[in-house]
């Protein structure tokens, strides 16, 4: 299976102005196809700095997925960033910027100069259409991996990634499989306490065992890989049975 590493881009994330959300629905939406997402990143709007992070990803991950910085003011710095992280020039595109021209007027108005530089793209990359807004998304292919650049409005990037970027990585791929997480909701015991007596389990490789601590409870998290919805299902519920079976005295409830 693929790796993919996502990338959010916005001084007002690092500022807590917004919450990150972006980030959840990307990797949720990369669960489904089967693709397992290695990190992520939130980087502010500095050209030099998420150049510098794209190429940290671009040397690990087989797919990148950055939102944010796709706008037309100043500090929307993602395409330039782009084209510095690989050495690229930015080609203005005629036909882009027809298609912005032709979204304002639909509103009565002629929009601004600045609006002009969603209508660059680095050189080699591909336009991403985007139905809900004036940001074109971006789709680059390096030697190492698919860059795909999304604006960080949640509604678009959404869109995007199920009309643009997820069936672009199926096809790639050839993806079939899926990624299916469940949790037990475990109380009256602590997570070291639970540790002991599911160790071994924390240790196998397909499926997966992990334990998060909440306020009054603990989760087990396990979550398998597999063909399809079905295999990967069969392979949580003998799992999860295992698990009952080691902790049914404190096991709790939704």
């Amino acid at each position: 299976m693929p790796s993919a590493e996502i990338i959010t881009i916005g001084t007002e994330l690092l500022l807590g102005e917004i919450v990150n959300t972006n980030t959840q629905v990307i990797a949720l939406a990369l669960r489904k196809i089967g693709v397992d997402v290695y990190r992520t990143a939130s980087i502010g709007d500095n050209p030099d700095r998420i150049a510098q992070v794209l190429l940290e990803s671009n040397s690990r991950a087989d797919i990148i997925i950055a939102t944010g910085g796709l706008g037309p003011t100043v500090d929307d710095p993602t395409r330039q960033a782009i084209a510095q992280a690989f050495g690229l020039e930015l080609i203005f595109h005629p036909d882009l910027w027809d298609e912005i021209i032709r979204r304002f007027s639909k509103y009565g108005i002629k929009p601004p100069e600045n609006n002009k530089q969603q209508a660059y793209l680095p050189e080699n990359a591909e336009s991403l259409p985007n139905p809900r807004g004036t940001a074109p998304g971006i789709f680059l292919e390096t030697n190492e991996s698919l860059i795909f650049s999304l604006p960080g409005v949640p509604v678009e990037m959404e869109g995007m990634m199920n009309e643009q970027v997820i069936p672009r990585i199926t096809d790639r791929y050839s993806l079939t499989g899926v990624i299916l997480t469940r949790n037990i909701k475990v109380e009256g015991i602590g997570e070291s306490q639970i540790d002991v007596l599911i160790r071994d389990l924390e240790q196998l490789s397909n499926p997966t065992v992990g334990l998060a601590a909440a306020k009054g409870y603990v989760l087990i998290r396990i979550t398998a890989k597999a063909e399809n919805e079905d295999m990967a299902d069969a392979l949580l519920q003998e799992l999860e049975e295992e698990i009952n079976t080691r902790i049914t005295d404190w096991i709790g409830t939704d």
